[in-house]
């Protein structure tokens, strides 16, 4: 009998430990956690499953430790099972707290800004499928397209960022069902998109100021400038606690001195970034003036 099911591991109903063992399961939770950073309790054994069956399959390698023999020496499927093991759950105007703290607090200082000529940056970190980068967005410009002119036709740059292809991808396309942003408030809604059969399309000013790219947050940054505002939000509860310590700490050194740092609901800012980093709001920092 093999260990694994003799010592009662049952990741799937109805799946052998020959197709799927325990050692299957730990060898991708290593793997993922070294590329990714992502931490898989053993709990996760059938979401794993259930992601990557069907890469498993379409592989040809008929068993996961065969399929891992693959990943591990294929860019391109490695990749794929990343994409597949990454969670991408978002929705407009999700904590809207945080976008109404940042157009009461932080927009009229970025607007002075974008009119005496000053660049104007912002970084969505974990943009998933692009609902907070235009949710954010919508709420940077305002519902007045005059008022907004600065920063369209100024230094204004947000750039969105996601691991996942599939997730860069529908953050670039900038389309939705137009029930997807019920939440959001009408006058940007009416302000910066349209919708047509029930679909609503970002306007190509609001595209116009936005960058979308691939990029690990394990792995090094290309940014140069640093940033007034970051959102990196319910993107630290898949990592464990010295990773998120080193991204806050990151995090911190990429903000310019009195900007923001907007987290999820269940995250803290801890490690070295606490000697730099105010709270200001509920999961809301600001980095301290130098």
């Amino acid at each position: 009998m093999i260990a694994a099911e003799a010592d009662g591991y049952a990741p799937f109903p109805g799946i052998s430990a020959q197709i799927y063992s325990r050692a299957d399961f730990e060898a991708v939770r290593d793997i993922v956690y070294e590329i990714a950073g992502i931490v898989l309790p053993p709990g996760k054994a059938t979401l794993v499953y259930s992601r990557l069956a069907p890469l498993v399959r379409e592989s040809g390698r008929q068993t996961f430790a065969r399929y891992i023999e693959l990943i591990r020496g294929d860019e391109a499927a490695l990749r794929k099972a990343i994409n597949a093991l990454t969670t991408n759950h978002t929705f407009f105007y999700r904590e809207a707290h945080h976008f109404e703290h940042l157009a009461r607090h932080v927009r009229p200082v970025l607007l002075e800004k974008a009119r005496a000529g000053e660049p104007v940056r912002l970084w969505s970190a974990g943009c998933s499928t692009g609902e907070e980068l235009y949710s954010l967005a919508m709420t940077l410009l305002g519902p007045d397209k005059g008022q907004a002119q600065p920063f369209l036709k100024g230094n204004t740059v947000i750039l969105a960022t996601d691991l996942a292809d599939h997730a860069v991808a529908g953050a670039k396309a900038a389309r939705y069902p137009a029930e997807a942003l019920k939440d959001v408030p009408a006058d940007l809604v009416r302000a910066w998109s349209s919708t047509r059969d029930g679909e609503t399309e970002m306007a190509p000013a609001v595209r116009g100021m936005i960058r979308v790219r691939r990029l690990n947050l394990l792995n090094a940054w290309p940014m140069k400038r640093g940033f007034d505002v970051i959102f990196c939000r319910n993107v630290m509860i898949y990592f464990d606690q010295p990773t998120k310590d080193r991204l806050v700490a990151r995090f911190a050194d990429q903000l310019l001195p009195g900007g923001h740092l907007y987290i999820g609901h269940s995250e803290r800012v801890g490690g070295p970034a606490q000697q730099v980093m105010s709270l200001v709001g509920s999961t809301i920092y600001r980095k301290d003036q130098a």
